[in-house]
């Protein structure tokens, strides 16, 4: 079976512009809105794909420890960074409990 032979590019556009002219101004419309939606989505994608692995500064802050240290020591600063760590972490469970009781969960 042949396949047909293609159109002319000129043959398209006076096709395209016969269809357009020839009817209301719902065409035109519908046309814009079939050209903007896969536009829309292939940029949406882009974005998408961009997020958050363009390369940037990123400071990390070691803390330096004596390598004589006891173990004393050791389980005291552990206890220190527990309590930071339960604070941080009872100040972020008010937030969003305070933020359910807004939206009203």
């Amino acid at each position: 079976m042949a396949l047909p032979r293609p159109s002319s590019p000129r043959a398209l556009t006076k096709d395209l512009r016969l269809f357009l002219l020839g009817g209301g101004r719902h065409k035109i419309l519908v046309a814009v809105a079939a050209i903007l939606m896969p536009v829309i989505i292939v940029l949406g994608f882009i974005k998408d794909a961009r997020t958050n692995i363009l390369p940037g500064r990123s400071i990390t802050y070691i803390q330096s420890w004596p390598a004589n240290r006891s173990d004393e020591e050791i389980i005291a600063q552990q206890k220190i960074d527990q309590k930071k760590k339960e604070i941080a972490d009872a100040k972020r469970r008010a937030e969003w409990q305070r933020l359910a009781k807004q939206l009203g969960m």
